[in-house]
């Protein structure tokens, strides 16, 4: 296929609510999830998934998320139509990821062929690929539209946005519960009401935001303010010749992004844990929780879940959502400061000692097992709960600097090591040192919890911390191939 030269023309300057529109559906996919990371594993602990079984449900996240990508990403650069360029496929996962959140906490009612869990799991696949979907065209949206001079408001924006919708889905089910009233608690093979319309109004608010980026930006043709016409997209490759490539690309990576590969590694095995595993930590290490109540075959023995019990994994199960609020919102205003921070004491520097906040946050929670009941003002309600819970804000804060650190340091860090003719192609490839340490977290944490720390959850955080702790060291040996002095904005 013939290529055509791209004209050099300068895309129009927006004003503030273009810039806006164009980002506003991200916050939408961002609520539902942070929706789905908070409460997936109560769903399906609630539908009768045991401890060792979660971390292996929560797989599909970055399977997904390393095939789709990539395939979305290449497919929407050759689409042109009534909905744009990139609005179809954010269109079409957002539409998906509604589906799925309206089904998914109604497993135990829809399933009728096939268990409850099963069907659960299956939403929670057809949610992730969605979000998935929508996530990569988002990104290309603001390349495509906004002009170089005004990337960084954009990307500032859109940075907004999501944090925002991370803290809103975050909290949902305790506001349902707590100011509105709804029930937080459920029987096995039941999912709470307040999860339940949790993801109700969750499916709405996403898909709501989806259509009013979609609806709201009229996306530039292809060829029109230099944005590349479809003849002049490569043709697809056969998947043998991208093997090939990718390979060849692999064995010739930059030496700085094979080290920064060890970080990444245990940063994100850490992470993976947190999300998976947080709610039952908490539930058996400051509620008092057994880990007998969270085991399918003994919740099968007796007749049903004593009232207090489902009440302290309902509380338990809400509270996680306060605290992954909360640390969106420290990350969020860390990340406000980050570009300053690095740029007076290095990237290096600063990337270390902030997953060295993250690992003492998760290893501190350890010592807040104060059960005393206290009550909190949150201001929209109070409520009563063990103080070790109210204390956990404070290691959320380690972890939200760890979090913010480590979406903005290593691409930051990597930027100056790679070619800048395969800068897309190369942090394509870094994605993987993002997913594989996920998938191989998944595929052990569960048989490590189980096996080693005898179902008790509180452990399998420690490790956690622990492996945040070697991701910190493995930072000294990464070489910075730019002056860190001289760091540009860092932004989240």
């Amino acid at each position: 296929m013939t290529t055509t030269a791209v004209p050099a023309q300068h895309k129009p300057k927006l004003n503030f609510w273009q810039i806006w529109n164009i980002s506003f559906g991200f916050l939408g996919v961002q609520f539902g999830f942070a929706l789905q990371n908070a409460n997936a594993s109560r769903i399906l602990s609630d539908l009768g998934a045991d401890l060792h079984s979660l971390s292996l449900f929560w797989l599909v996240a970055p399977i997904m998320g390393l095939l789709i990508q990539p395939i979305v990403g290449s497919a929407s650069d050759r689409t042109w139509n009534r909905f744009g360029r990139r609005g179809p496929y954010i269109l079409l996962g957002g539409a998906a990821a509604a589906i799925g959140m309206l089904l998914m906490p109604n497993s135990a009612t829809l399933a009728s062929f096939i268990t409850p869990l099963f069907f659960g799991a299956m939403m929670l696949a057809v949610m992730d690929a969605s979000f998935n979907v929508a996530f990569q065209p988002f990104r290309a949206l603001v390349s495509d539209m906004v002009p170089d001079d005004q990337r960084t408001l954009g990307y500032s924006i859109q940075s907004f946005l999501i944090n925002i919708g991370a803290v809103c889905g975050s909290i949902l089910p305790f506001v349902l519960t707590n100011v509105i009233g709804l029930e937080n608690t459920a029987q096995t093979g039941d999912v709470a009401p307040s999860v339940i319309w949790a993801f109700y109004i969750g499916a709405s608010v996403m898909f709501g935001s989806v259509l009013w980026t979609v609806f709201k930006t009229k996306e530039y043709a292809p060829g029109e303010h230099g944005l590349a016409p479809l003849d002049a997209v490569p043709e697809e490759r056969s998947i043998l010749v991208k093997l090939a490539e990718f390979w060849g690309l692999m064995k010739s990576m930059p030496k700085t992004m094979k080290q920064l590969a060890f970080v990444q590694f245990f940063s994100w095995f850490a992470l993976f844990i947190m999300w998976v595993y947080t709610m039952p930590a908490i539930a058996q290490h400051i509620w008092g929780v057994e880990a007998k109540w969270f085991d399918p075959d003994y919740l099968a023995s007796i007749a049903e879940v004593p009232a207090h019990i489902a009440a302290a994994k309902g509380t338990a199960g809400d509270w996680v959502g306060i605290i992954f609020a909360a640390y969106s919102l420290f990350a969020a205003v860390f990340s406000i400061f980050l570009a300053k921070i690095a740029k007076k004491f290095g990237r290096k520097l600063t990337y270390s000692l902030s997953l060295i906040a993250g690992g003492l946050g998760y290893l501190s929670i350890f010592f807040l097992q104060d059960s005393t009941l206290t009550t909190v003002n949150l201001y929209i309600t109070q409520i009563d709960v063990p103080q070790g819970a109210v204390s956990l804000f404070i290691p959320m804060i380690g972890v939200g600097i760890a979090w913010a650190a480590i979406l903005a340091m290593p691409y930051a860090i990597l930027a100056g090591s790679i070619p800048i003719k395969q800068t897309g192609v190369y942090m394509g490839i870094f994605n993987f040192t993002i997913a594989a340490p996920q998938i191989i977290s998944g595929i052990f944490a569960g048989w490590i919890l189980t096996a080693v720390f005898d179902n008790q959850a509180i452990y399998i955080l420690m490790m956690a911390g622990a492996s945040m702790l070697l991701a910190a060291v493995s930072v000294y040996f990464v070489k910075d191939g730019v002056n860190s002095h001289q760091t540009d904005a860092v932004t989240v």
